[in-house]
């Protein structure tokens, strides 16, 4: 839950319309309302060569413990031979996949949240994963680009 309450505060400093990177974490903001972004999103996703895997609700959760929150998402998504490859010679990235984007909304905009991909290449000296996870980045940006 303090993971939760950091990432919405990072979120609420990031500049409207712009994604932007800070610790570790992708941001963008959009005056879309929640549910054009999330099909933006997803429709996005889908032109990037991903599958969605599945959404799952979070709002519910965070209404039950109390919060005070709007909709709110995790869109999980990935090649699955791209997975299974980095799993099976990677299995220190297995906690970060599949890729993932947190998707909710705050007054009269959506917000979108994603891991930037490229601070787990610490954690391999396999130039093809690196190069992997920098491709990873680079369209998760490109789909917020397309989520305006």
């Amino acid at each position: 839950m303090k993971n939760l309450l950091a990432i919405i505060l990072l979120v609420m400093v990031a500049n409207p319309g712009v994604a932007s990177e800070s610790e570790g974490l992708i941001i963008h903001r959009s005056t879309q309302t929640f549910p054009e972004a999330m099909l933006a999103l997803q429709t996005s996703i889908g032109e990037h060569g991903y599958t969605v895997s599945r959404v799952q609700r979070v709002d519910i959760g965070l209404t039950k413990s109390g919060y005070k929150t709007d909709k709110y998402r995790i869109v999980f998504f990935g090649k699955s031979s791209e997975i299974r490859a980095v799993k099976q010679s990677q299995p220190q990235l297995i906690p970060y996949l599949p890729l993932k984007i947190v998707i909710f909304s705050e007054n009269n905009e959506t917000l979108m949240v994603a891991s930037n991909m490229t601070q787990f290449a610490v954690l391999t000296q396999q130039k093809d994963t690196r190069v992997l996870l920098e491709r990873w980045n680079n369209d998760i940006h490109s789909i917020f680009t397309d989520v305006k």
